[in-house]
């Protein structure tokens, strides 16, 4: 079993940066795939970005991708994302996933999820 736990959201203007954290239990995060979702009201949940538990791969959303960064301390078990140039229409819920030994876009292949931190981008 993997908690995650994720912090760092809040309201930014647009352009500015936030940068999110998800914190992980357990002894095997070195393993897990880390993935970032978001909701938006009223949308599917939505792929971010990935950071692949082997080989150190990361990939991106096609509207994130050159803005948002996803790394990972894999001593501290924790994943970040740093979100720069940041847009109204990335105003969601975004959500920590992770998914053991495989790597994933969509929803269906993480099996743990964490609670939600909201981002919010004024014009």
């Amino acid at each position: 079993q993997v908690r995650l736990v994720e912090s760092g959201g809040g309201l930014v203007q647009a352009g500015g940066s936030l940068r999110l954290s998800c914190a992980a239990s357990g002894r095997t995060f070195s393993s897990y795939t880390m993935g970032w979702f978001r909701q938006a009201p009223g949308k599917e949940r939505e792929f971010v970005a990935a950071f692949s538990w082997s080989g150190g791969s990361t990939y991106y959303a096609d509207s994130v991708q050159g803005r948002f960064t996803i790394s990972r301390d894999n001593a501290k078990n924790t994943v970040y994302l740093q979100m720069n140039s940041l847009k109204p229409e990335d105003t969601a819920v975004y959500y920590c996933a992770a998914a053991q030994y495989r790597l994933g876009y969509t929803r269906d292949r993480y099996d743990y999820w964490g609670q939600g931190t909201q981002v919010t981008v004024s014009s």
